[in-house]
């Protein structure tokens, strides 16, 4: 009987072995998993189960009885020591599984603070998974003052719930502005006067020196010498691929595990997909950290385990909930060299352009622009930016031109 392994009990880990399944799979299929829950929904951890709105039931991607009715192995709470190529087995703690495909969906751990920054403090956060989560919610109570070291998305989100929840929020980014790495001045610009408006005070151009604090951080200081008073820090300034098991096992690393089109890594019989992956994407190598990727690339690699050989071509879309806005990405933000500014008032939508090419879209509160700009993106077509810049412009004729 075949055997399938999958490490990592996420989004991707998840959606392989259901997929496999899916597509008439009748052999063996163990997910391993090292955190002790069944695979969950992470996007919902630092929003609405942070603030309370969603109780833990809610989380879990699938109840515990699909597993033993679709005849999937779960270890949780099982982190692999190691995999062994040439005999085809990974190890677990006092015992090992033998594969004949190994699928790696290990996922990315967040980046904390260095130590010498005091990132070994008390009351210092990151936010990735369950437990993150579980230890900083006691800690976000009204009046009390926040610092957020990072202006991605991750910190703009953590920025926004503590304001909802009634904290004093102060945010810091190194970099000359916040978004810089992923999105266009515009976006920046609007997701800025946002916070603001909440009340949200953004340091841009400087960095944090070190934070401040015997046992429990107090304060910390910044690259301009200034110094703030905090209660608690979260930390958001990245995330790294888990890649360790790979490359003690010898498959290549290229920005995280490289696979090729089909999912396939340097060695045979392993697989990866989801966040630990790093593929190619037009003329480059990309890592897509999202839902949509872990889902889509997971089943791709799925249907390529049982024979179907056929390339994954990723359609990037991406999404974020700040207050009452809702920002919808399609497509990947590089290598621009034009935005289009689409202002209806409440509905924004900032378009980016390679020449004449539409390459990606970011649509706040613009549902509609999203849906038409993300056809028009993996059509790759070359829509009227007069058009696009009209508010009264007609984005579905666009679709017929």
């Amino acid at each position: 009987m075949r055997r399938v392994v999958v490490i990592g009990a996420g989004q991707a880990g998840l959606s392989c072995a259901a997929k496999l399944r899916a597509e008439g799979f009748d052999g063996e299929i163990t997910l391993i998993g090292d955190e002790p829950l069944a695979p969950y929904q992470r996007p919902p951890l630092s929003k609405a189960y942070l603030l309370g709105d969603m109780p833990l039931e809610r989380l879990f991607l699938r109840p515990e009885a699909f597993y033993a009715e679709q005849e999937i192995a779960l270890r949780l709470g099982a982190p692999v020591t190691g995999i062994d190529p040439g005999a085809k087995q990974v190890a677990l703690a006092g015992e090992t599984l033998d594969y004949d495909d190994l699928v790696l969906a290990t996922g990315a751990r967040a980046r904390p603070l260095p130590e010498d920054q005091g990132g070994a403090l008390g009351g210092v956060f990151t936010i990735r998974d369950l437990a993150d989560i579980d230890r900083l919610a006691p800690e976000m109570r009204q009046g009390r003052r926040l610092l957020v070291i990072g202006g991605g998305y991750i910190g703009l989100e953590a920025a926004a719930v503590a304001r909802k929840l009634g904290l004093e929020v102060v945010l810091v980014e190194a970099a000359p502005r916040i978004l810089g790495r992923v999105a266009c001045v515009e976006t920046a610009d609007y997701f800025r006067a946002l916070h603001q408006g909440h009340g949200v005070e953004i340091r841009e151009g400087v960095g944090l020196a070190s934070l401040l604090g015997d046992d429990q951080v107090t304060g910390a200081e910044l690259s301009d010498g200034t110094r703030l008073d905090c209660d608690l820090a979260i930390v958001g300034i990245g995330i790294t691929p888990e890649t360790e098991l790979a490359a003690a096992a010898g498959v290549a690393l290229d920005q995280g595990i490289a696979v090729n089109a089909m999912g396939q890594t340097s060695v045979p019989g392993i697989w990866a997909a989801g966040d630990c992956a790093s593929l190619p994407f037009e003329d480059t190598r990309v890592r897509l950290e999202s839902v949509q990727n872990a889902i889509d690339q997971a089943e791709a690699v799925a249907r390529n385990i049982l024979g179907a050989e056929a390339a994954y071509l990723p359609r990037p879309w991406f999404w974020s909930d700040q207050y009452d806005v809702k920002l919808q990405i399609a497509g990947l933000a590089r290598e621009y060299d034009g935005v289009v500014v689409r202002d209806g008032g409440k509905a924004v939508s900032h378009w980016y352009f390679r020449g004449s090419r539409l390459i990606a879209v970011d649509a706040m509160s613009d549902p509609r622009g999203y849906m038409i700009g993300k056809r028009l993106v993996e059509a790759g077509a070359a829509p009227d930016q007069a058009v696009i810049a009209d508010p009264a412009g007609d984005l579905k004729g666009l679709l017929r031109a």
